[in-house]
C-alpha cells in the first residue's frame, strides 16, 4: 500500500507518504505560500523517499473544514495529480486529523476537535479511538462557539481538546481535561485514516474529489475548480 497525502486546510501545509503502514512527513507553517510551495514539497518527498508519482495506489487530501483558500489548492492540487496517473483519491477530514494527532500525541481515546471558522464561528468534531483510528461520533458543524452542542453518549470531561477553536475555551459550553489550541492538522495523521478507508474500498475518482466547507453559501464552482487546474 503506497499513499501519497497532502494538506493546506490552515495555517500549516504538510504532505506525507504512508507506504505500508511506515509514514513519513514534511509540514510547515507557511501561511498564504500554499500554492507556490506545495508542489515542491511533494517533489521532495517523494525524491527524498525514493518512489515516483505513478507508484501511488491513491493520493489523499485535507477535504475541509478549512480555510477556502487552502481547500481549493488542495481540491485542485489532488485532481490534477490523480488524473495525470489514473489514481483514486481519499478525502480526508480536517477535523479528523486533528483528533487523530490528539490520539497520537497524547493518547487521547476521545477527541473534542475545534478549528477557529473567523466569522466569529468555530468547525467541530466529536472522535472517539477505535483500533488506533479516529471515529466520528456526530456530523461535523460550524456554530457560534456558544452554540457547540455534543450528544449525550460523548464525555466531553474525559475529552481531550484539539484544534485552534479552543482560543475561545471560555466561550466554549463544554469541559474537557485538557486541550492544545495550537494544535494544526498534520498530513501525517491523515495518513494512518486513510490507509484504512483505502483498505475499506472508501476511494473516489479525481473528478468527485470536493471541499467540505460546512458554510452551505460558501462552494467551488465548476469553473474556479478548472482555473485552478490550469
Amino acid at each position: 500500500m503506497k499513499l501519497l497525502v497532502l494538506d493546506t486546510a490552515t495555517e500549516a501545509c504538510s504532505v506525507a507518504l504512508n507506504i505500508d503502514g511506515d509514514v513519513l512527513e514534511h509540514y510547515d507553517v507557511i501561511p498564504r505560500r500554499h500554492s507556490r510551495e506545495l508542489l515542491p514539497m511533494i517533489e521532495k518527498l517523494l525524491n527524498d523517499a525514493g518512489f515516483t508519482l505513478r507508484q501511488m495506489d491513491a493520493l489523499a487530501f485535507g477535504r475541509g473544514p478549512g480555510a477556502f483558500t487552502g481547500l481549493r489548492v488542495a481540491t485542485a492540487m489532488v485532481q490534477g495529480l490523480a488524473f495525470a496517473v489514473d489514481c483514486p483519491v481519499i478525502p480526508i477530514s480536517t477535523l479528523a486529523a486533528l483528533a487523530q494527532q490528539g490520539y497520537r500525541r497524547y493518547q487521547a481515546q476521545s477527541v473534542l476537535s475545534v478549528i477557529d471558522a473567523r466569522m466569529d464561528e468555530v468547525y467541530w468534531g466529536a472522535f472517539i479511538e477505535h483500533q488506533g483510528v479516529m471515529t466520528s461520533v456526530c456530523d461535523e458543524q460550524v456554530t457560534k462557539a456558544e452554540r457547540l452542542d455534543l450528544p449525550p453518549a460523548f464525555q466531553s470531561e474525559t475529552a481531550f481538546g484539539m484544534g485552534t477553536g479552543w482560543g475561545f475555551h471560555d466561550r466554549l459550553p463544554v469541559t474537557v481535561r485538557q486541550y492544545d489550541n495550537k494544535a494544526l492538522p498534520h498530513a501525517a495523521d491523515m495518513a494512518v485514516i486513510a490507509a484504512q478507508d483505502f483498505k475499506r474500498g472508501k476511494v473516489l475518482p479525481a473528478e468527485a474529489a470536493m471541499p467540505v466547507y460546512l458554510r452551505d453559501k460558501v462552494a467551488l464552482k465548476k469553473d474556479e475548480r478548472q482555473a485552478l487546474l490550469e
